[in-house]
């Protein structure tokens, strides 16, 4: 099995620091952010205990790629690409939300929905879905950003009221939100897929509003298959998706939701292959083109040597 990235250690010049979050190393430079997409893998807010082969490559390669095809509708953080698990820009001051929008019942939504609540994150729900059914219109559900544990949901009427982000700012991302959702829904389409949710991150340089951290990867995302879509729903079936909710209901289907007392399910060579090869059929059905997969002998050296080149 190919060698992956568990995690990096690195020291560069002009480095002021560092933060690892469940996928992504962040080192700081002065002014500059670079980012190092790891080959970790989590669910349920915990990161699993074996990184995938090529997972990494595959969510930072389809960042960059989205993060230059909306830069027309908001600035972003990223300026270049220096080796195909990293990404160098600027570093922005975050928002404490994640802007989370949804174009259908699916994963998180449908779960509380299932459970008998008709509101989330302050949002009216209708009556009579199914799992899987579209919305009216999109809507967005933001949750605070935590640096531990599990991200919590919240209304935009508490994200205004307790002062995380002020009204007009918090206007502006909700607006940036519904173009980037429709930018991503639209590309989705021309791909055969459906683009379900998705999650936006922001934050301020130079006091403007900068769209930051990954665009519509399968770790932020949720995606179906077009073809069939309607047919699966008609008679009850689940849709064929290519996103991470496939890994979650292999952990569910295993007794694991991250609770405490559950036991993590033994991550084998074949469902970690699997989870690898699902991972690079949405990059090459959502990009359109073939996968490269990069050399992993000395991984670690090559992500050094392309960095520093670059700094």
């Amino acid at each position: 099995m190919s060698q992956t990235i568990s995690e990096t250690n690195f020291q560069f010049p002009g480095q002021t620091g560092f933060y690892r979050g469940k996928v992504r190393d962040v080192y700081y430079l002065d002014r500059q952010l670079l980012m190092i997409t790891t080959d970790r893998i989590s669910a349920f807010d915990i990161i699993l205990p074996r990184p995938i082969p090529y997972k990494g490559q595959v969510l930072n390669q389809i960042a960059f790629n989205f993060l230059v095809d909306t830069s027309d509708i908001v600035p972003n953080w990223a300026t270049s690409m220096p080796d195909p698990n990293v990404m160098l820009g600027f570093h922005c001051n975050p928002y404490p939300v994640e802007m989370v929008i949804r174009g259908y019942l699916a994963g998180h939504a449908w779960r509380k929905y299932r459970d008998g609540k008709r509101t989330l994150c302050g949002v009216p729900l209708p009556e009579g879905l199914r799992e899987n059914d579209p919305f009216p219109e999109p809507i967005i559900t933001p949750a605070t950003k935590a640096q531990e544990g599990h991200d919590e949901d919240i209304s935009r009427e508490e994200i205004i009221q307790q002062g995380i982000v002020p009204e007009e700012e918090y206007a502006q991302l909700e607006a940036y939100t519904r173009q980037l959702f429709d930018l991503g829904t639209r590309h989705a389409r021309r791909q055969g897929l459906i683009l379900v949710d998705t999650k936006y991150e922001f934050g301020t340089l130079e006091d403007k509003i900068h769209l930051i951290d990954e665009v519509h990867t399968p770790d932020s995302s949720r995606y179906f298959y077009a073809d069939g879509y309607e047919e699966r729903q008609e008679k009850g079936k689940p849709q064929k998706q290519l996103s991470k909710e496939f890994v979650r209901q292999w952990l569910i289907s295993e007794g694991f939701q991250g609770k405490e007392g559950q036991k993590m399910p033994e991550m084998t060579d074949e469902v970690v292959e699997n989870i690898s090869n699902r991972y690079i059929e949405l990059y090459e059905q959502l990009v359109n083109r073939p996968f490269a997969r990069n050399k992993t002998d000395n991984i670690l050296q090559r992500i050094e040597k392309n960095i520093i080149s670059t700094l």
